[in-house]
């Protein structure tokens, strides 16, 4: 397959989180390679900030696909009737989407964010492939918009106060080194308070992409040193610092 064939199939969520796009490395990989790397390409389970996460993306951008999530009129997930409908499945609960469909009138109402989100030449959900540190990467950016020739991610946060600390933290550095080379363009974020509403928009600096750039590094080494050099045994491996 050439890289555009690879790119049409990776528009497919199947494919982009199924098994054909598990042969590339991803950002979300980092975090198991670089904390714990008996976890890495290892499926987790949905979790609820996950869901309403993906809820809040899917409305802005691809509010066409709402349908595909279950939501429930329920106080609680602790409830009957949630259980009753929910199974083992999370469900959003009627006041988390209602919630949510208020943050997207409140980002969509700020003049600089709607222009970034939809005006001029954007593209929503855009795969992507590069090459670094001797590997081939995969990214889904959610905006790209040509006309500001910027790639633009969106993000909630329980504390917008400390969106800078999370952002090292959940390797959000990593992503923006990665998706800077893919696509050609800076990133930035635009984050919203899920408790307050309030916005922000955070660009990255020369030291949050080196940040991220060691990251893809030591990422890389780890792999190369347990899943290409050596067998994915991993009966040796142990955690050595000093107390």
């Amino acid at each position: 397959m050439d890289k555009q064939e690879i790119l049409d199939k990776l528009r497919d969520d199947d494919h982009y989180y199924g098994e054909f796009g598990k042969t590339y490395l991803s950002n979300s990989d980092i975090m198991a390679l670089l904390n714990n790397p008996l976890d890495f390409k290892k499926q987790s389970p949905p979790t609820t900030p996950m869901v309403i996460g993906g809820y809040f993306h899917t409305c802005i951008l691809e509010p066409h696909k709402l349908d595909k999530y279950k939501i429930v009129k329920a106080s609680t997930r602790n409830t009957k009737v949630y259980k009753e409908i929910a199974g083992s499945d999370i469900c959003l609960l009627e006041k988390e989407a209602d919630d949510i469909q208020l943050m997207r009138e409140i980002v969509l109402e700020n003049e600089l964010f709607q222009d970034l989100i939809q005006e001029g030449n954007v593209e929503y959900e855009v795969p992507g492939l590069v090459e670094l540190e001797g590997m081939t990467w995969k990214g889904k950016a959610d905006i790209v918009n040509h006309t500001h020739q910027l790639v633009i991610d969106l993000k909630t946060t329980g504390d917008i106060n400390k969106f800078t600390n999370s952002a090292y933290r959940f390797n959000y550095d990593s992503q923006a080194y990665i998706y800077s080379k893919m696509f050609g363009y800076d990133l930035v974020f635009i984050v919203i308070d899920k408790k307050t509403h309030q916005l922000g928009l955070f660009d990255c600096s020369d030291k949050f992409i080196q940040s991220g750039m060691n990251k893809v590094s030591s990422a890389v080494q780890v792999y190369e040193d347990y899943f290409v050099n050596g067998d994915g045994d991993f009966s040796q491996h142990y955690i050595s610092k000093t107390l």
